[in-house]
C-alpha cells in the first residue's frame, strides 16, 4: 500500500498548514521575551478547548491506534475498556485531583511531591520519569510510529524516524507547550475525522454497499462474541481484560496514575488559566475518550469479516486502510501523522519541563534568568529526540511485540506512583520515607508476582501491587511514629466544587458507560 501522488499532496498541505499555524501560535507580544510560564505552561492561559484536545493529541498514538484495532481483530470491542473507563477516571482527575495541583501553581509532578514530602522524593521521582520518557515513551512513539509510516508509504524505517522526528521538532522547539496545545485542536479534528471516515466505509464495506447501520448490524450477527466486553476466566483473552477487574480492580490504578500523576500528560491542565477551565477541558477529552472506540475499535471489528484470514493482528488497521479510494487515504494518513508528531512533540515538552525546572534550575543554575532556562530547556527537547533516534533501534529492534513489552515494564512501576501521590493527598501522617517505600516497593512487588505468580493477569497484578504499596507506605510511616506531616495536604481547604454543566457533563459519562455495560455484558 503505497501513497499515490494525490495522497501525498494531501500529507504535504497539512504538514505545511501545521507549520505555519504552530509559528504563528508561537509569536509574542512586542518587546515580551519567552519566560518559564510561557515555554512550559503556555503562559497559564490555554482555554478548555485546546487543553481537552492536547490531552488526547498526546493520548493518542499511530501505534495505539494500530495496537488497539489488532487487538480488537482478536478479542472485539472489550479492548475498548480502556478508553471508556479513562472517561470516567477523567472525571474523577477534574473534581478530586486536579484543584489540588492548581492550587499549588505547580510546573512539574516532581515539585508537587517536594511540597507534599522533601526534596528526596522529588529527585527521585524527577530521574524516574525523565528515563521512561526518554528511553521508554519517546523512544517507542518514535520507532512503533515509523512502523506505521513504512507500512503505509514503504520509505525506510530510518527515514521514517528521521522524518517524524525532524517535523515533530520543528512545530513544536520554538514556541513549547503553548504551540503544541493550541495546534492540538488541529491534530484532534483530523484524527477524529479521519478515524470516522474509515471506521465508516469499513461497515459500508462489511455490508456489501447497504450502508454503515447496517453493517454495524451484520456485525453484531455473524460475530457476536467480537460485542462481549467482559470475558469469562475460561475464556482466552481474560488474561488480558480479566473479567469484572476491568470495572473495579486494577484497570483504575493504571488509569489513575496515568491521567492524574502523569507530566506528559497533566501538563496541559496546569496550564490551564483557571479551575473551572480545566476541569472544562478535562470533561472535553473524557467525551472524545469515550468516541474513540468508535474510529479505532471498530475498524479492526470489521477486519475480523473483511480480512480474517490476516498474518498478525496488527496488519488490521492498515488493511482497512486499503479500502481508502486515493485523496482519502492520504487524509486518513494525515490522521496517522498527527497522532504520532502531536505525541512526540508533548513528550518533548515535558522531559524539557522535567529537566529544566527539576534539575537544572536547582543544582546547576540557581540564579539562571528566564530566558537561559528557555534555551535550556529548549536544547533538552532537542537532545532527547537525538537521543531517541540513536538508541530506538537497539532497544526496541528485537522486540517482536515492543508495546506488550513498553506496556509491562511501566506497569511495574505504575501502582508505587499511584499510591505515593494518592495516599500523599489524603492521609497527613504519610512520610517522606514511607513515599520512597511506595515507590521502590512497587517494583519488587511486581518482579515478584511477575517470577512467583506468572498466571495472574497484569491487570490484577497491578492492583494487588497497588494495595501492598499503600500498606507500606501506612507502616514505614507509622514506625517513624510521624506526626501529620508539616507539609501536608489540607484537603477541606481545596475547593471542588463544579459546576453544574461539569455535573450533568459526568453524569452523561456514566449513563452511557451503564448503557454500554448493560447491552453488552
Amino acid at each position: 500500500m503505497h501513497l499515490q501522488a494525490l495522497d501525498l499532496t494531501v500529507v504535504t498541505i497539512y504538514a505545511i498548514f501545521l507549520l505555519v499555524i504552530a509559528q504563528w501560535v508561537s509569536r509574542e507580544k512586542s518587546g515580551h521575551e519567552k519566560n518559564t510560564s510561557d515555554y512550559f505552561l503556555a503562559g497559564r492561559a490555554l482555554p478548555w478547548w485546546a487543553i481537552g484536545a492536547s490531552l488526547i493529541a498526546a493520548n493518542i498514538s499511530a501505534e495505539q491506534i494500530i495496537g488497539m484495532s489488532g487487538s480488537a481483530w482478536v478479542m472485539g470491542i472489550a479492548i475498548g475498556a480502556y478508553e471508556w473507563m479513562a472517561a470516567l477516571t477523567l472525571v474523577i482527575v477534574g473534581k478530586y485531583l486536579l484543584p489540588v495541583f492548581l492550587k499549588h501553581r505547580i510546573y512539574t509532578m516532581p515539585q508537587f511531591l517536594e511540597q507534599r514530602y522533601d526534596h528526596r522524593v522529588r529527585m527521585v521521582m524527577a530521574f524516574f520519569w525523565l528515563g521512561v520518557y526518554v528511553f521508554v515513551n519517546l523512544t517507542s512513539i518514535l520507532w512503533l510510529g515509523a512502523q506505521a509510516v513504512t507500512t503505509v508509504t514503504g520509505v525506510d524505517l530510518v527515514w521514517g524516524m528521521i522524518g517524524l522526528a525532524v517535523f515533530a521538532t520543528a512545530y513544536s522547539l520554538y514556541g513549547g507547550l503553548k504551540a503544541v496545545a493550541l495546534t492540538d485542536i488541529i491534530q484532534v479534528t483530523l484524527l477524529v475525522f479521519g478515524g470516522l471516515l474509515i471506521a465508516g466505509i469499513a461497515l459500508h464495506e462489511v455490508s456489501g454497499g447497504e450502508g454503515i447501520v447496517a453493517g454495524f448490524g451484520i456485525l453484531l450477527e455473524r460475530a457476536p462474541e467480537k460485542f462481549d466486553l467482559i470475558f469469562a476466566k475460561d475464556s482466552p483473552h481474560y488474561q488480558y481484560l480479566p473479567g469484572i477487574s476491568v470495572l473495579i480492580g486494577g484497570m483504575w490504578i493504571m488509569n489513575l496514575s496515568y491521567w492524574g500523576f502523569n507530566q506528559y500528560i497533566i501538563q496541559r491542565a496546569l496550564a490551564a488559566k483557571s479551575v473551572t477551565e480545566a476541569q472544562k477541558g478535562i470533561m472535553f477529552a473524557a467525551y472524545l475518550k469515550m468516541l474513540i472506540p468508535v474510529f479505532v475499535v471498530l475498524p479492526g471489528v470489521a477486519a475480523v469479516m473483511l480480512a480474517p484470514d490476516l498474518a498478525a493482528p496488527d496488519r488490521a488497521y492498515p488493511t482497512v486502510m486499503r479500502l481508502l479510494p486515493v485523496g482519502l487515504l492520504g487524509l486518513v494518513f494525515a490522521a496517522l501523522i498527527a497522532a504520532i508528531v502531536s505525541s512526540l512533540a508533548s513528550m518533548m515538552n515535558s522531559i524539557s519541563t522535567i529537566f529544566t525546572m527539576d534539575f537544572y534550575r536547582h543544582h546547576v543554575n540557581k540564579e539562571g534568568s528566564e530566558k537561559h532556562l528557555v534555551k535550556i530547556g529548549r536544547t533538552v527537547s532537542l537532545s532527547a529526540m537525538v537521543i531517541a533516534l540513536i538508541v530506538a533501534r537497539p532497544l526496541l529492534g528485537n522486540f517482536d511485540q515492543a508495546f506488550q513489552y513498553i506496556q509491562e515494564f511501566t506497569g511495574f512501576f505504575t501502582p508505587g506512583v499511584c499510591a505515593l501521590f494518592l495516599v500523599g493527598i489524603f492521609w497527613k501522617r504519610t512520610t517522606a520515607n514511607g513515599a520512597l517505600g511506595m515507590a521502590i516497593g512497587s517494583a519488587i512487588f511486581s518482579l515478584g508476582f511477575k517470577l512467583l505468580w506468572p498466571a495472574l493477569p497484569f491487570i490484577d497484578r497491578v492492583g494487588w501491587v497497588f494495595l501492598l504499596c499503600v500498606v507500606t507506605g501506612v507502616v514505614l510511616s507509622l514506625l517513624q511514629g510521624a506526626e501529620e506531616h508539616p507539609d501536608a495536604i489540607e484537603y477541606k481547604d481545596v475547593d471542588i466544587r463544579t459546576t453544574s454543566g461539569f455535573n450533568w457533563a459526568a453524569l452523561g459519562i456514566i449513563v452511557m458507560l451503564a448503557a454500554l455495560y448493560v447491552t453488552w455484558w
